[in-house]
């Protein structure tokens, strides 16, 4: 059993920069792949990017050049640049057993409980 444990959320000017952290409180994620997922206010979870175990990475179209993913052995970080208001929402991340990059949510096993990312105009 896999528990994930986001942090690194908080309230930033647009412009800002902030980095999210995924820790694994229990079980190994070395193996798994790790996606990142958010859900702004009132809308739906929707997919931001995905590494896999050999380091892969694959973002979405709208934070492709703003967000970067890496991981080292039992953390998986995003590191969010030039954060818009658009990027308001809880930040989810999720292991996938398999190893390798999936872009829907149905495709992960375990997720953390989210952290709040807020970005004021």
């Amino acid at each position: 059993q896999v528990q994930l444990v986001e942090s690194g959320g908080g309230l930033v000017q647009a412009g800002g920069t902030l980095r999210l952290s995924c820790a694994a409180s229990a079980g190994s994620i070395s193996s798994y792949a790790m996606g990142w997922f958010r859900q702004p206010p009132g809308k739906e979870r929707e997919f931001v990017g995905a590494i896999s175990w050999g380091r892969r990475t694959l973002y979405a179209d709208s934070v492709r050049d703003r967000l970067t993913i890496s991981r080292d052995t039992n953390t998986v970080y995003l590191q969010m640049d030039r954060l818009e208001p658009e990027d308001t929402a809880v930040y989810y991340c999720a292991a996938r057993l398999s190893g390798s990059i999936g872009v829907h949510h149905f495709e992960y096993e375990y997720w953390g409980q989210g952290t709040q990312v807020t970005v004021s105009s």
